[in-house]
């Protein structure tokens, strides 16, 4: 199923994203991974890497939807969004968190031997489970070594919205979603 949803509005994809997977593929192995937890950022938004206009680090989010914009934070961990809307709209969706399904051991072995729930309840748990690291900014997501494979629309009753983590500015929009009891959410 393609992700033709993408160009939507930043809020919808991020709904939207829920559900459907993401495959990396490491050494001949498929490490699969299902997302259950993102937030919306839009270049209206004051909390978004975009909001002060193009930039050389937020670049990517005004580029075409479905592309992987990856940052670097605390000087120490990898985020990865997935670039949405219409080329020269800034927005892009943080995944947050997935439920790992396929190359486990693999994953932990990235994340140092942390399993479980610890394995991937995090934006980045979810990029060193995956060995996502700023190489992969701008990366269409259609190619191998990582793809997005959409997947059947979660229903609104299996979604919970809340407001975002983590951000100093923008704080009451409600843009974070996530599904409803997955053990895998970064905080319920």
């Amino acid at each position: 199923m393609q992700a033709d949803f993408l160009q939507d509005d930043v809020t919808v994809v991020a709904r939207r994203l829920l559900g459907c997977l993401l495959v990396r593929t490491i050494n001949g192995e498929r490490l699969v991974c299902r997302i259950v937890e993102t937030e919306a950022y839009h270049q209206s938004d004051a909390a978004s890497h975009s909001y002060k206009g193009r930039t050389p680090r937020a670049d990517v989010m005004f580029g075409p939807a479905g592309h992987l914009y990856v940052y670097f934070t605390y000087g120490m961990h990898y985020c990865m969004n997935i670039v949405t809307g219409t080329e020269g709209e800034g927005s892009a969706v943080l995944i947050r968190a997935v439920e790992p399904l396929e190359g486990l051991e693999t994953m932990e072995r990235n994340r140092h031997g942390r399993g479980g729930t610890e394995l991937t309840n995090g934006p980045a748990k979810v990029c060193q489970a995956l060995g996502i690291d700023k190489t992969y900014n701008g990366h269409n997501l259609q190619e191998s070594p990582l793809i997005l494979e959409a997947k059947s629309a979660l229903s609104t009753k299996d979604i919970t919205v809340t407001t975002r983590i983590g951000i100093t500015k923008d704080m009451h929009r409600l843009w974070r979603f996530y599904e409803t009891g997955n053990a895998f959410v970064s905080k319920p």
